[in-house]
């Protein structure tokens, strides 16, 4: 029988990070050897997700977690805050990062890239770990090479902290791989009140809206003539986000490199 995965949790005690101790402490082929949070110091991990006690206690230092416990992989559902330095960390240590906090810049990726290379292990920064967003963004990708003029629309809860989404970015870098920058509406615009439009990029706008009671929805509204068409996906609980993470744990053990964006392992 295969080894089982050992996974560090980071941001154990937030919303994702629960979602992922349970999934890793449910799931045979993986095992829990680290939890790290800001809160809920020397609480059972298992205790987080109502679970019977796992032994895996939370603690507040990243490095030394990492270090004592030696996880193939560190699953990082913090804030973009801490993100890049976690992720660093874990690669200076050998340690496999699966991240699925957003705000990484272009630049932070590329040296990420070159990091995992030089140590020989895999990585992977995902905006969406749902399969279902992912063949939206793929589905809209595709779209746009035969409707160039879109938008965007993604809707959150009103906490919230980066708009728009990652999600929002993501199908928009896809999408604009397939379409040349059209500067869409009428050339003589305005807008009386500042922002109406919403966010440019690359021609189209891309609208967030944050609103309590909203989980995560996510439509791309493709307009030609005489019709229109919407592509939209929409996330009820964040238990749907784990077999996506799931898979990220196990492909990054079979690579080397930062790879972004989980479409690459959606065919």
């Amino acid at each position: 029988m295969t080894e089982p995965i050992k996974v560090a949790v980071a941001g154990a005690g937030g919303r994702m990070g629960k979602e992922v101790i349970k999934l890793v402490l449910e799931d045979e082929s993986l095992e829990l050897v680290a939890a790290i949070g800001r809160s809920d110091e020397g609480t059972d991990a298992a205790d987080l997700v109502n679970l019977p006690s796992s032994g895996i206690t939370v603690v507040t230092d990243l490095e030394l977690a990492l270090v004592e416990s030696k996880p193939d992989v560190l699953v990082d559902f913090t804030t973009p805050k801490f993100a890049y330095s976690n992720t660093a960390l874990a690669i200076s240590l050998g340690v496999r990062p699966v991240v699925g906090t957003t705000g990484f810049t272009t630049e932070q990726i590329e040296d990420l890239d070159k990091q995992c290379k030089a140590k020989g292990i895999g990585g992977l920064i995902a905006p969406n770990f749902s399969i279902g967003a992912i063949l939206m963004m793929k589905f809209a990708a595709q779209a746009a090479k035969y409707f160039p003029h879109l938008e965007i629309m993604e809707f959150h809860g009103d906490q919230k902290l980066d708009a728009p989404s990652g999600t929002a970015i993501k199908t928009a870098e896809m999408i604009a791989q397939n379409r040349e920058e059209i500067r869409q509406g009428n050339p003589k615009e305005e807008e009386t009140i500042d922002g109406a439009r919403g966010g440019y990029y690359n021609g189209f706008r891309i609208h967030s809206v944050r609103l309590p009671g909203v989980f995560a929805q996510q439509e791309v509204m493709f307009g030609g003539f005489g019709q229109t068409l919407k592509i939209r996906h929409d996330s009820y609980e964040r238990a749907g986000y784990m077999p996506g993470v799931k898979l990220g744990i196990e492909k990054v053990m079979q690579y080397a490199g930062m790879i972004y964006g989980f479409d690459h392992f959606i065919e």
